[in-house]
């Protein structure tokens, strides 16, 4: 990617260095960016300052501009695809969750483990599980028996 000529070498370094650990983190599929990274609305600032500040002796490239912009495009639908992928990973926790009212679980509370019935589900994004008069996360279920 050739970088606008009118940008300082420690922009241009500091600029490539938050793509490419964007770029890593993508390719890891972290499903959040820590703040220490890049989003998609810095990749359209650092475009924006790149075409603001290019030389009009020597524009961009068109190739590379499309190119930018198909990056551009692929973040936006991976944004979106990790965002649909948490709402679907809700509903089959919730789902999950539901089917167990009524079963006998074991469940893990720090170096405790608690044997009950769960009697009620709380919440959607997070299920918690009431069993013995006390909600625990559905993530803490080790056990699942059918009375």
């Amino acid at each position: 990617m050739n970088i606008n000529t009118m940008m300082t070498d420690h922009e241009r370094f500091m600029t490539e260095m938050q793509v490419n650990n964007f770029n890593r983190a993508l390719a890891d599929g972290n499903q959040r960016v820590n703040r220490n990274q890049l989003g998609k609305e810095d990749f359209l600032k650092i475009l924006i300052t790149q075409l603001t500040h290019q030389d009009p002796t020597n524009p961009m490239e068109d190739r590379e501009f499309i190119a930018q912009m198909a990056q551009f495009s692929m973040l936006e639908q991976m944004t979106n695809m990790s965002r649909d992928f948490n709402r679907l990973h809700n509903v089959i926790a919730s789902s999950q969750a539901i089917n167990l009212i009524g079963k006998t679980v074991q469940v893990s509370d720090g170096d405790r483990v608690v044997i009950g019935r769960v009697e009620e589900v709380l919440g959607f994004e997070h299920p918690q599980l009431l069993v013995n008069g006390r909600y625990y996360d559905i993530s803490r279920v080790e056990r699942i028996r059918q009375d």
